[in-house]
């Protein structure tokens, strides 16, 4: 499975602050689990319903020009950059 260390080393590597490596632990633990249950699931003689769509039901694609310039649509817009929100 996944040790606590791992767990820390890869909350470093994502930046991601953990104090408390143990409650993550067992969260992945029962993520971990829970795909170990799918895994054994017998779906081999189960059936998967596909909808099958041809290509003469497709819609046909259009274009439609935009006149304006985008950047300017933007409400954060200011002169020649774009202010974004701050970050915590």
């Amino acid at each position: 499975m996944v040790t606590k260390e791992e767990i820390q080393n890869i909350a470093k590597l994502m930046r991601i602050d953990i104090e408390n490596a143990d409650e993550y632990f067992d969260r992945v633990q029962k993520v971990l689990s829970y795909f170990d249950i799918l895994d054994k699931a017998d779906i081999e003689g189960e059936e998967i319903p596909v909808q099958d769509v041809g290509i003469d039901n497709l819609r046909e694609d259009q274009h439609i020009p935009f006149d304006d310039k985008l950047i300017q649509q933007l409400k954060n817009y200011k002169g020649s950059y774009i202010r974004a929100p701050k970050m915590n």
